[in-house]
């Protein structure tokens, strides 16, 4: 595998790569960097969360941006919120150590008008949900005629998430940009039209092994039980971890709704997020989240997308996700920068047959643990 020099970036993004801890380039970054640095390109990735794509497109995004140009030269459409931020903060991390290049982050669910007031100050760099995106093309709040690269993140989820005509109406208005980048975990029907109808037909099509996707410091474990001790089962598991926080996944709303209530009636510092809350609630869980006011966060799979919080001891898959690409977004919410992490799954015996299945599609192993009286 080469190092990030021998990809092509130059010494000054490596030098802010370095202080966040990554020195070895990911499968999907030894695949694509190398292709979008070197020119005009379009390009399909098959990639899941947690394979380091950010940076993957993010690096050679970053490479082509001149940073006297007080313009906006490239966008990046994401899902949600989450992930415009963390994409956005990422980016900015990266060029610590190089030209200032701006970057901004506009979503839903935030004041419309402080976001056309942002991007009235020079802007390289827009991240952008594709609702938000339209409202502020409709307003004229954003000039998007010197766009060079269109990049769209986790592809498969815009579309699970409504924003089909959003998509077409963006991608159609930006045809003649020169470099269209789509990256998704996985390639329904939907996202194949995308593909036939926008991006050019000698487009690279680059996919990782999912079998190198999963973090090999996370320990994957398991532990049996009937659904009816579930509530015990986790929190005799929460007092072995006495101060550490972490992310317990459920599959239904109604579940992680009433999961968070029974553990507050347990005295333990949790809170949920799901599709039901409005923004401003969301915001309020995922900041005491991230400051030590909540130490347990009960989620959806959805609601969870983009999360980033940094020191998480441990996942729980109170329900187990409805496919293995959710597992590893589960699961890669902990052991990250180099730490270590456990991803516990609570399943009843008729459950173990799918985690052998998780064995064998991401070459992962699963340890049983007993339960702790």
């Amino acid at each position: 595998m080469r190092n990030f020099e021998e990809l092509g970036v130059s010494g000054n993004l490596i030098k802010g790569l370095k202080e966040l801890n990554i020195i070895t380039p990911t499968e999907i970054q030894h695949k694509v960097i190398p292709l979008l640095i070197d020119g005009e390109t379009d390009i399909v990735g098959q990639a899941q969360t947690g394979t380091g794509k950010t940076a993957a497109y993010g690096l050679p995004l970053l490479e082509n941006i001149d940073a006297d140009r007080k313009e906006i030269q490239a966008l990046i459409l994401c899902p949600t919120r989450e992930l415009g931020q963390q994409v956005a903060k990422q980016l900015f991390k990266f060029t610590k150590y190089s030209e200032r290049i701006f970057i901004e982050a506009v979503y839903g669910g935030e004041n419309i008008d402080l976001q056309i007031s942002a991007l009235q100050r020079p802007t390289h760099i827009v991240v952008a949900t594709p609702g938000r995106l339209i409202d502020l093309i409709n307003r004229k709040a954003l000039d998007l005629s010197h766009v060079e690269t269109i990049v769209l993140d986790e592809a498969d989820e815009m579309l699970s998430m409504g924003f089909k005509v959003e998509l077409d109406e963006i991608m159609s208005s930006m045809r003649n940009v020169g470099n269209k980048w789509l990256f998704s975990a996985t390639i329904p029907a939907g996202i194949q039209q995308i593909i036939k109808k926008y991006l050019s037909p000698n487009a690279h099509r680059i996919t990782v092994n999912p079998k190198n996707v999963v973090n090999n410091k996370i320990n994957h474990q398991y532990l049996i039980c009937d659904d009816t001790d579930k509530l015990y089962v986790l929190l005799q598991f929460l007092k072995t971890e006495k101060e550490n926080r972490g992310v317990v996944f459920c599959r239904t709303k109604a579940t992680a709704q009433k999961l968070a209530k029974q553990l507050q009636s347990k005295n333990v510092l949790a809170d949920a997020i799901h599709g039901d809350l409005q923004q401003k609630e969301r915001d309020k869980v995922m900041r005491a989240f991230k400051n030590g006011n909540v130490q347990i966060l009960v989620a959806t799979d959805l609601a969870a997308r983009g999360i980033d919080v940094e020191g998480l001891s441990f996942v729980i898959h109170y329900q187990l996700p409805e496919s293995e690409e959710y597992y590893t977004h589960r699961s890669g919410r902990t052991a990250r920068a180099g730490k270590e992490g456990v991803s516990l799954c609570l399943v009843n015996p008729s459950e173990i047959k799918i985690l052998r299945n998780y064995e064998r599609t991401l070459s992962i192993g699963f340890k049983q643990i007993r339960e702790t009286k």
